[in-house]
């Protein structure tokens, strides 16, 4: 890459330069003519007081007199000199012929010879003078001139050169700071990217701690920036796969184990197989359903297959199934709980199943982590395009660094917790894609050993589009 950017840099330094001295030159060309025609046009304006000075001083039109204007004027020029009566004076010309014929004498070179009988004028003008004395009109000059001049006086041409060479020159010398400059700019461009391949290599054998330094703001430092973001995010979401796989394997081992000592205490006739400890064995099962339950869900939900079922739910009635089925936990726990919602039902669309699991899920936490003999509050209220629902409980809280967090799968704010003291990190992960399937929200706030509090909005009428639907989730996704 670095040789291409090098290379295309180099061609369009000199397709530009040589642009740019093709234009310098042609303007320059013509306004060089463009002052020449100026200056002879000037000649021509001072001819006739030459003329009356030289008729004065000579008391007649001196040949010899004559001859020397005509080497003063313009190239090309035919100066036709009649008196009053018209009867011809003179014909001065200063035509090719008479300059080539002068610079020859005075042993000027071919080459100059040479471009000087290529001149061919394409057009011409007229001008008619009239020679004035001090007794009255001395004669008439009638001139024909090129209508454009040519640069063909010798210090014209050189001059001409002189500027032409310094173009090259100064052409040259660009280039030069030009190459040198897209080789250093090249190498400076490369260099950053090269840093960047060399890294996502590392990351791609498993090296996630690897990160590129930031040295500039452009677009190259945002890429580095991006790459370092990425990175940590993948060393995160490592972090939490690995946490996730021990948190599940102690997840089956604890029921399971238990189980298995049942049964085996079953077989030994340790113990009797009475309602009591069947019992205990049927709790095991169902931890085991409803973990499985859950990472079934949360699977199908990050896939965007799972598909709501849309009715109509009233909320009111959903939550005090949820409170009900949890009172006997709440009451074991000594906590205080406080129920309010209007008194009229508030009914709002959606998938029965799959909002009874979240208010489950968010109650359930709320009791889990509230301290013995705590309070747990929840609030039911309704505007004219939502419902909203907050679900309050005094205890531990939730640190403030954490909170970006806690809806990310696998993510739990205390690596120690249990079963009892905590989850795998899959419940709130599963009541974030649940509340974005039904086009709500859900925010948190937390007070650190004092209160944490969840809220939840949803739309009264799901507006029906699946795009809609799976396209939020994608972008939910990749956000995350």
């Amino acid at each position: 890459m670095r040789t291409k950017l090098f290379l295309s840099t180099l061609i369009i330094a000199i397709i530009t330069l040589t642009f740019s001295m093709l234009s310098v030159n042609f303007v320059f060309k013509q306004q060089f003519t463009d002052y020449l025609t100026q200056a002879n046009e000037a000649t021509l304006e001072q001819l006739p007081s030459r003329l009356s000075a030289l008729y004065q001083s000579k008391g007649s039109w001196d040949p010899t007199s004559l001859n020397e204007v005509t080497h003063s004027l313009p190239m090309g020029t035919i100066v036709t000199l009649t008196d009053l009566n018209g009867k011809l004076i003179a014909t001065l010309s200063n035509t090719m012929e008479d300059m080539m014929q002068r610079q020859g004498e005075m042993g000027m070179g071919m080459g100059m010879g040479m471009s000087m009988s290529s001149y061919s004028p394409t057009s011409w003008k007229t001008k008619t003078f009239t020679v004035s004395g001090p007794l009255g009109t001395l004669a008439t000059a009638q001139v024909r001139y090129p209508a454009t001049a040519q640069i063909l006086n010798p210090q014209d041409v050189r001059f001409q050169s002189a500027v032409f060479r310094s173009l090259l020159f100064a052409g040259g010398l660009a280039l030069l700071f030009g190459i040198i400059l897209s080789y250093f700019t090249s190498r400076r461009l490369v260099a950053p990217l090269r840093r960047l391949t060399q890294a996502a290599n590392r990351i791609g054998h498993g090296h996630l701690d690897e990160r590129v330094s930031v040295r500039s703001k452009d677009e190259v430092g945002q890429l580095a920036n991006a790459f370092n973001g990425m990175t940590d995010n993948l060393n995160r979401q490592e972090t939490l796969r690995k946490q996730f796989t021990a948190d599940i394997a102690h997840e089956l081992r604890t029921p399971l184990t238990s189980i298995k000592s049942y049964i085996e205490a079953f077989q030994d006739g340790v113990l009797p197989a009475n309602p009591e400890n069947l019992s205990s064995i049927h709790e095991e099962i169902d931890r085991l359903v409803d973990l499985s339950s859950d990472l079934k869900d949360l699977n199908v939900a990050e896939m965007g297959a799972l598909t709501l079922i849309l009715e109509p739910v009233d909320l009111t009635h959903l939550l005090e199934k949820v409170i009900h089925s949890l009172h006997p936990l709440i009451q074991e726990k000594e906590l205080t709980l406080n129920w309010s919602a209007p008194e009229e039902s508030v009914t709002t669309s959606g998938d029965g199943r799959l909002l009874t699991r979240l208010f489950y899920n968010l109650v359930h936490n709320a009791y889990r982590y509230s301290d013995v003999g705590g309070r747990v509050t929840i609030t039911l209220t309704q505007t004219q395009d939502s419902a909203e629902i907050r679900i309050k409980n005094t205890g531990i809280g939730i640190p403030e660094d954490d909170l970006p967090y806690i809806f990310e799968r696998f993510y739990r704010a205390d690596k120690s917790r249990t079963r009892e003291t905590g989850g795998t990190g899959i419940g709130l992960a599963l009541v974030h894609q649940i509340t974005v399937l039904h086009q709500g929200t859900i925010t948190v706030q937390s007070n650190v050993g004092q209160e944490t509090e969840f809220i939840v909005k949803l739309p009264n009428d799901i507006k029906v589009a699946e795009d809609y639907i799976l396209s939020h989730f994608l972008s939910t996704q990749s956000s995350n």
